[in-house]
């Protein structure tokens, strides 16, 4: 089975092209990313619109290399994926309106993949895991524990009720003047910083549900910053390694209780997952290690490369659902908001939030 996937749901174009035997193993033929950092750099985050506009001039010849390095052709196509959402809806629509030409003209299955989806089956791509196993997605849009249960079979078990790590990290950037995209700044500066200078708070510690909550922390560090101004480098650094602990204190508290919660419903998962762009995190990385060691469950992280938005996880998504027989149809819609739970709910308490997704 070949098939071709498109990802445009933010600032990177990407296409790619796997390969799925039938003995359920996959192999990546080949993955194009183009990043929009530097279209955005300017502005300190992405543009919607720009983003789209990117997307219209390169994805045709990033789909036209992705085919060209997989030495394939349109004709010899499974079928062909493109995320569907959850994203940024003019840039969804590139890709998933390309993607219906390129199967209405070779007359080949399409399938509209969840985002959210793509991230959660990347490891049965790289690792050959077996279902179930605890998903931690964290990203720039999302921060939630999921457990992945089969394709298509998803129960939320906790989630952010505000900002989302990744947004944290990019938003503290922004306040103490580190250029975009902030995340790796912060944790760069943070290696040359000491975190036991700022008392800053761990939200949600010791809560029995598993939800996040960025917004009360990522206001610390504006305090924090403010009663100091000017803002020395090393100001600087301590600001961020101390942001940095707090956030790896709380993420591996509410982990555990995600496992915790995820073998009361579940049984013993066969591996927790980091999916997102925020795993590729060495601090972070470190501390999901010491959650899955107490856990006694092994911690499974793709490549860096896998863990960003790109091509290989939504042709891997659309490949698992294929080989299941799933496909959509040409009304298959763009969509900026896209629960990978269809049946999550909003924590008691945060109905009016951004939590509900």
């Amino acid at each position: 089975m070949l098939v071709l996937g498109i990802e445009t749901t933010c600032d990177e174009t990407a296409a790619a092209v796997i390969e799925r035997a039938p003995d359920g193993s996959g192999t990546i033929r080949s993955n194009i990313v183009r990043s929009q950092v530097d279209e955005h750099a300017r502005f300190g985050g992405v543009v919607p619109e720009i983003a789209a506009r990117a997307h219209v001039d390169l994805l045709d010849g990033i789909i036209e290399r992705a085919m060209k390095e997989a030495g394939v052709g349109f004709a010899e196509l499974s079928g062909v994926a493109a995320a569907a959402g959850p994203g940024l809806i003019g840039g969804v629509i590139v890709g998933l309106t390309t993607a219906k030409a390129i199967a209405m003209v070779h007359d080949t299955p399409l399938v509209a993949v969840n985002h959210l989806e793509a991230h959660a089956l990347t490891p049965r791509l790289t690792d050959r895991l077996d279902f179930p196993y605890c998903l931690f997605l964290a990203s720039g849009g999302h921060t939630q524990i999921v457990a992945v249960v089969g394709v298509g079979q998803y129960v939320r078990l906790g989630t952010t009720v505000d900002d989302a790590i990744g947004e944290a990290f990019d938003k503290v950037a922004k306040m103490l003047g580190l250029p975009y995209p902030g995340g790796p700044q912060v944790e760069r500066e943070a290696s040359n910083g000491d975190a036991a200078r700022f008392a800053l708070p761990r939200p949600m510690l010791g809560r029995a549900d598993a939800n996040f909550s960025l917004s009360g922390l990522k206001t610390a560090v504006r305090n924090e910053a403010s009663r100091i101004v000017p803002l020395e480098p090393q100001d600087i650094s301590d600001l961020c390694a101390s942001f940095q602990a707090a956030v790896l204190e709380s993420t591996a508290d509410r982990l555990s209780v995600g496992l915790k919660l995820f073998r009361e419903q579940f049984g013993a998962p066969h591996a927790l997952v980091a999916a997102g762009g925020v795993a590729a995190n060495q601090a972070i990385r470190g501390a999901l290690q010491d959650v899955a060691d107490k856990a006694q469950t092994q911690l499974i992280m793709p490549p860096p490369a896998l863990c960003t938005d790109n091509g290989a996880m939504i042709a891997w998504a659309g490949a698992e659902r294929l080989a299941l027989g799933l496909t959509d149809t040409m009304e298959a819609q763009p969509r900026a908001r896209w629960l990978l739970d269809a049946n999550a709910t909003a924590p008691a308490g945060y109905g009016n939030t951004r939590a509900g997704f």
